[in-house]
């Protein structure tokens, strides 16, 4: 019998490798859809043993209850994160799900090291001072990458990348994490605290995922514990950081600058053209128009490298669900 799998929220740039995957399983019938998963278009996959998602929406108790009356109950994400699926729900129902926690860390990596980089040497403001004419220097002075001594928060695959390309700029690099890597540990790199960390890195770089634990770890009592001129990157998670604390340090002078890839609130807001319509979020358009911050609309992850790996693995995860093996990157349901 015919394996099917059915795949939601597909992008144009992820159209080229579902057909590659599909080519190289012509034993698998593939169908996808732009849509994103809801409890209205779950039905779409009807006939399907396995479906494949990616998407900011919750994945409510609803929308799974809707997948299950299908009859499905295997899923794998395309990307990393798993916060935003009602997992009490899902082990009621007997989902099997799986995430790609390693689909290309250089993506995100290079990303944060690049906008660090830029805001140490000012480049938004020489950016727009050029735009209009005023070719001056002063009082537009960068600081050097190797003089600073980088904070790195979480290391993982994403933070090891970022350690190595920030020492390769040679700077200073010091690292925190509860679950420290031996290595690393052998190394040398770790502090014994956050406070440590804070008291020490002119640049703070998160790299750990949102959890109830790390909600708004960086806040207000946090910032105070930084040094003057901090700089303060995100390219993980929007929940990390409390906004409001972080406009607070930006408005005082503390923080020298801030680079954000996500953003508490960006559901509905990112990946959404807001050209010549009324902007919905007054604090974003802030944190946008200021000349020491950087945000991106959660576009770190976004190469041609990481799309593929996440389409043809989601798809590699999903095929082992429905012929019931061990998945390589399962997920803990519930």
């Amino acid at each position: 019998m015919v394996k099917k799998i059915f795949a939601f929220s597909i992008r144009k740039d992820e159209e080229p490798y579902v057909k590659e995957w599909a080519k190289d399983h012509p034993e698998v019938e593939v169908e996808y859809t732009d849509e994103l998963l809801t409890p209205e278009t779950a039905a779409k996959a009807k006939g399907a043993d396995g479906v494949v998602v990616y998407q900011q929406l919750d994945y409510t108790p609803e929308t799974l209850q809707a997948l299950a009356d299908e009859g499905i109950t295997k899923m794998s994400l395309r990307n990393v994160g798993v916060d935003n699926i009602d997992m009490a729900k899902a082990k009621e129902l007997g989902f099997e799900i799986t995430n790609v926690p390693v689909y290309s860390p250089n993506a995100i990596a290079e990303h944060a090291a690049i906008q660090t980089a830029r805001i140490l040497r000012q480049t938004k403001v020489l950016d727009e001072k050029i735009a209009n004419g005023d070719l001056r220097w002063a009082p537009t002075i960068g600081r050097e990458v190797r003089d600073q001594t980088v904070g790195v928060i979480g290391t993982g695959h994403i933070g090891r990348v970022y350690m190595q390309i920030m020492e390769g700029f040679g700077a200073k690099v010091i690292a925190y994490d509860p679950f420290e890597n031996p290595e690393l540990k052998k190394q040398g790199y770790y502090v014994d605290s956050l406070d440590d960390l804070y008291a020490q890195a002119d640049v703070v770089s998160l790299h750990v995922p949102a959890t109830k634990e790390n909600f708004h770890m960086i806040d207000k009592d946090a910032i105070a514990k930084m040094k003057d001129n901090v700089v303060i990157v995100n390219c993980s998670r929007g929940a990390l950081v409390d906004t409001d604390a972080v406009i607070e340090g930006l408005d005082s002078g503390k923080i020298f600058g801030f680079i954000m890839d996500t953003y508490e609130d960006e559901v509905g807001i990112f990946n959404e053209d807001w050209r010549g319509k009324d902007f919905p979020d007054k604090r974003l358009k802030d944190l946008i128009d200021r000349s020491n911050v950087l945000v991106t609309p959660h576009t770190a992850f976004y190469t041609t490298h990481a799309v593929r790996n996440m389409v043809l693995n989601a798809f590699d995860n999903n095929l082992e669900l429905i012929n019931g093996e061990e998945a390589d990157t399962p997920v803990k349901v519930g």
